[in-house]
């Protein structure tokens, strides 16, 4: 049986894109998942249009819309559960979901980062690491846990740094990144979708 997916976007959607395209090509049986529903800490989106022109339903909790972050985090969590998801795929989402949210979808929220975790955590992975010189980067698709890029690694992709990518300030490494990074979440979630999973302190074993 698919696992259920709801996953999480802020922006364009491209990661969200992949998964829509590697469901719709595979199907969800070969595939293992279905995306029940997509999520957005904002209206007016692309991300939002492309879950919209797939037939996807949506919700939205903006922050500015609650009188504190753990109501927002309440809402998110409930309006998440409601579609009462196997798993949890933050794409592109910018928002540090909270406790409550944790405490429901911990061991099961999974996302990505444009940088080879431990190294370079954080909002600039890809500025911090060529500002410290690295031959290679790539990206780390992890569990989130209620650290900052500190959760268990399930799988990571590495990406040459090239001598031109300091004179654009890494626009187009990070554009490499994230080709490589699309790739590696479809992979990743379909593999955790029909194999299943377990999580041994650190480590991920995905049978």
């Amino acid at each position: 049986m698919a696992k259920r997916l709801v996953v999480l976007v802020s922006g364009s959607g491209t990661n969200l894109q992949a998964l829509l395209d590697a469901i719709a090509m595979r199907g969800t049986a070969v595939y293992g998942a279905e995306i029940v529903a997509v999520g957005a800490d904002r209206t007016g989106i692309e991300g939002l249009a492309r879950a919209e022109r797939a037939g996807v339903p949506t919700f939205v909790c903006r922050v500015k819309d609650y009188a504190s972050r753990d109501e927002w985090d309440t809402a998110l969590t409930e309006a998440t559960a409601a579609y009462e998801p196997d798993l949890v795929i933050s794409a592109g989402f910018m928002k540090i979901v909270g406790k409550e949210f944790l405490a429901r979808f911990g061991g099961r929220l999974v996302n990505t980062h444009p940088a080879l975790l431990p190294s370079f955590p954080g909002a600039h992975g890809v500025r911090d690491a060529l500002a410290h010189g690295v031959k290679v980067t790539g990206c780390t698709v992890h569990f989130v846990d209620d650290g900052v890029d500190t959760g268990p690694i399930i799988a990571q992709g590495v990406v040459d740094v090239r001598d031109e990518d300091y004179e654009d300030e890494g626009g187009a490494l990070h554009e490499r990144i994230k080709e490589v990074e699309r790739r590696l979440l479809v992979e990743v979630v379909g593999r955790l979708a029909r194999n299943g999973y377990r999580i041994e302190g650190r480590k991920v074993v995905i049978p």
